[in-house]
């Protein structure tokens, strides 16, 4: 079995949806800083990956990760008054 990069770009995102994931656990100034760019990183690794496998269903559930997890990031430092 061959790893290609794409396959590297797949496990860096997964690892990053983790991550981001297990955040929202932790204490708000780690989740607000770091929680929402892993959540985007690994949407976007993912992304890439599921446009090189070439599944419709898998682009669009990406492109729609991406859009809530950036509006997510909007709303958050909205709500605490920091500008990106």
């Amino acid at each position: 079995m061959v790893i290609n990069i794409f396959h590297i770009i797949a496990i860096i995102g997964l690892m990053s949806i983790i991550s981001g994931t297990f955040m929202v656990c932790m204490k708000k100034t780690i989740r607000r800083k770091y929680t929402y760019p892993l959540l985007i990183l690994g949407g976007a690794c993912l992304f890439i990956y599921s446009i090189y496998i070439n599944d419709l269903i898998f682009i669009i559930l990406q492109g729609i990760f991406i859009i809530s997890s950036i509006y997510g990031l909007i709303r958050i430092n909205e709500r605490h008054g920091n500008k990106f």
